[in-house]
Order: structure tokens, then C-alpha cells, then sequence
């Protein structure tokens, strides 16, 4: 019989956590509660001094949500993990809480729209200096550095064009120069890529995407070690508030027992997709980690174990026909969100990334034909008939 330590991740996806209450419930509990109380106020005064080990406020922690950081710890090798209200308050709070004035940081070009904000617009207002590089280029992060670099910052694939970054190496080079390196992993999922084997000393998600999985609830979470948490993360955290709904975090619970079967089912349509696209007369450019034809081919097969449920492709004719490719579609529907059981179908140069300068998206490879897939849940054959059609809808 398998021992917790050596479960495989579907079973520590399921188990992993878990803390009944006297009731013996199968399902985890949902603790709806604002605060706790105290036997005495001797027991309260030894509580607020971490004397006594238990609960304290919501905003500081509850047992629903600490199910499900325990969970995630399990499932990417974390030693600690706070969960927070979004992706994006993951992303700010791991930032800010540690960059202070004076410190530099160091991030890929290829980012999500609110993640260059944060870095380009909120962290400058604080005296945080910043840098943006090709991430693909080692070269490129190896040259940015200053004495006082202090983060390193990436998403890989990142949204919307599926560029790949070798975080083994930006890992090494950040532990060279004392700074440390944090990485959005939500196209890859926990499922596909594990930051920290490779290096990462913080990884963060939205929670909003793959791990709910279903459209429902918003979050993220941040994982590091122990002493990073303790250290940068606690007291910004208790004191600024960016904390979970232990609601949404007893539907994430629900959502990570079935990642496993959500993501290889979406992985495997997106791969099919792909093959679609990446021959057809209308497409100019097909982008999918899981095809021999991604630039980053040999990237993608060192650290990731799957091509993501992501594909990003340029259509033929720019705007006007991405437009009316995206208007055809049925079965597939618009919207900016991801990793949903539906498939969803965004334009990033007119959404997401509307705020990016046009030399910036230029840059970036996000022209007016680019379009972003969220592969669903649905049988695939209809998800390719679907495009197919939407596809010949283009004179």
C-alpha cells in the first residue's frame, strides 16, 4: 500500500489536506465563518502571541482554505502557500512583498496585460526599478542585471503567444545574483510543468483558470518555502488582506480533484487542433507547445509533460477576418477568460492586451490576426468542426 509520501498526483489531488471535522464528512467541510472563539482570554492572548496553535480571523486563515493550500503544496512540492482573492493579488503580493524602494526587477516581455502593469505602472510608484528582456534569450536576463537586482519575474508559456522561457536557467542565473525567481505557471497547470523541480523559488496561480476549471469562483495562490513565506510574505499578507473566500476555496478543492481528467482530455483536443491549424491555407502562424512546429520545441520537451490546453494561431487578412473567424464560431464561445470547460476564444490585441502599445504587441508577436483558444471539455471532432467551419467563413 502507497503512503501519502509517494502518492501520484491524481491521488494527491483528491487527498491531500484533508482535515475532518468530528462529523467524519467525505466531502471537505466549507467553514463560513468571519472569526473564532477563545476558551479564555488567557487562551486568546496566547493565540495573537503564536503560543497556542489555532485560528484567529478569517482574514488571517481558516480551515477551508487551508485544505486547499496544503493541497497545492502537495501537488507542485511547496513547503507553505497562501491562497489569495485572484491571480492578480497573487501576483502583486508576491512582488510587493518583498521589492522595496531601491530594488530592481528583472521580468520577460511576454506577460499577461495586468502583470507588465504591475510591474511598469504599480511597483516604479514604490521606487522599484524594472527591466523587461526577451525571456527567451538567456543572454538578455544576464545582461539586465544590477547590484540590486532582486527579483527575477516570468510566465512560461505566457499569454497569449505560448513563448516558452527555460526556467532552469533563469533559476540559475537569479541564484548567481542572490535574487530570487518567481513564476506564473497558470497555461502549464500543475499538471504539466513543476517550477520548483526546476529551480523557481516561487510559483504562483490563478486559481480562476484550470483549478476551478469551470467558470465559477476567482483566486490565486503563491507557493514558496517556508522560510520565504515567514519571512516576506506572512505579515504583508495578515495586514493588506488579499486573502480567499473559503467558499472559493472549497469549490478549487472540488476542482483539483478532477484536474487530471480535465486537463489530459482539454490537452488532448488542443494537440488535435493544432494539427488543424498548423497546415491550413488561413493561418499564417500556428503556436502550440505540444508541436514539433513551436520555435521552442526543445524547450517544451525538457520541462513540460504536455502541450497545455492553450493555442494561439494568426489568421490571414488581420483584424477583419479574425473578427469574422471569431464570429462564425458556434461551439466555441467569446470570452477573455481561460481554462474553462467551455472553449473560449479571445482576441488579445483588441483585450487582454489592448493596453500594450502597438510597438510593445509588435514586439510581442500579438498582431491584429492573432487569436487565443481555451480548449474545453467538448468532444473534439465538434470543436474542429466548429473552426473548420468559422475557418471557410473567410473569403
Amino acid at each position: 500500500m502507497s503512503s501519502k509520501n509517494s502518492w501520484r498526483p491524481a491521488t494527491k489531488l483528491i487527498h491531500s489536506g484533508t482535515t475532518r471535522s468530528q462529523f467524519g464528512e467525505t466531502s471537505e467541510a466549507l467553514y463560513l465563518t468571519q472569526g473564532y472563539l477563545y476558551d479564555s482570554a488567557e487562551a486568546a492572548e496566547a493565540r495573537f502571541k503564536g503560543e497556542e496553535a489555532g485560528y484567529i480571523y478569517s482574514r488571517y486563515g481558516n480551515p477551508t482554505i487551508s485544505m486547499f493550500e496544503e493541497r497545492m503544496c502537495a501537488m507542485e512540492g511547496a513547503e507553505d502557500a497562501r491562497a489569495t482573492a485572484s491571480g492578480m493579488a497573487a501576483v502583486t503580493a508576491a512582488i510587493a512583498c518583498q521589492a522595496k524602494a531601491g530594488d530592481h526587477v528583472v521580468a520577460a516581455k511576454a506577460l499577461f496585460g495586468s502583470c507588465r502593469w504591475v510591474i511598469e505602472k504599480l511597483m516604479p510608484q514604490y521606487g522599484v526599478e524594472f527591466t523587461l528582456v526577451d525571456g527567451k534569450d538567456i543572454n538578455a536576463w544576464k545582461a539586465a542585471i544590477r547590484a540590486n537586482t532582486t527579483i527575477f519575474f516570468l510566465e512560461s508559456p505566457a499569454n497569449p503567444t505560448l513563448e516558452l522561457v527555460d526556467i532552469k536557467a533563469v533559476a540559475d542565473l537569479a541564484h548567481e545574483n542572490d535574487a530570487v525567481l518567481i513564476v506564473d505557471n497558470v497555461f502549464a497547470t500543475p499538471m504539466y510543468q513543476h517550477p520548483i523541480e526546476l529551480g523557481a523559488d516561487i510559483v504562483m496561480y490563478s486559481t480562476t483558470k484550470h483549478i476551478d476549471g469551470q467558470g465559477r469562483c476567482l483566486g490565486g495562490i503563491i507557493l514558496g518555502t517556508e522560510e520565504w513565506i515567514n519571512e516576506h510574505l506572512h505579515e504583508y499578507f495578515r495586514h493588506t488582506g488579499p486573502c480567499m473566500s473559503p467558499f472559493n476555496a472549497w469549490n478549487f478543492l472540488k476542482g483539483l480533484e478532477t484536474l487530471p481528467v480535465r486537463i489530459t482530455h482539454q490537452a488532448s483536443s488542443a494537440g488535435k487542433i493544432a494539427n488543424l491549424l498548423a497546415g491550413h491555407k488561413k493561418i499564417s502562424r500556428m503556436i502550440y507547445p505540444g508541436h514539433e512546429s513551436h520555435p521552442q520545441a526543445d524547450i517544451a520537451a525538457k520541462q513540460m509533460s504536455g502541450g497545455s490546453t492553450m493555442v494561439a494561431f494568426e489568421i490571414e487578412g488581420e483584424k477583419p477576418s479574425a473578427f469574422k473567424f471569431i464570429n462564425a464560431l458556434e461551439t466555441i464561445q467569446i470570452s477573455n477568460n481561460l481554462g474553462d470547460a467551455k472553449s473560449l476564444i479571445t482576441h488579445p490585441a483588441t483585450t487582454t492586451h489592448k493596453n500594450l502599445s502597438d510597438d510593445d504587441r509588435d514586439e510581442l508577436g500579438i498582431s491584429d490576426g492573432m487569436i487565443r483558444l481555451s480548449v474545453g471539455l467538448e468532444d473534439a471532432d465538434d470543436l474542429l468542426e466548429d473552426i473548420q467551419k468559422a475557418l471557410n467563413s473567410i473569403s
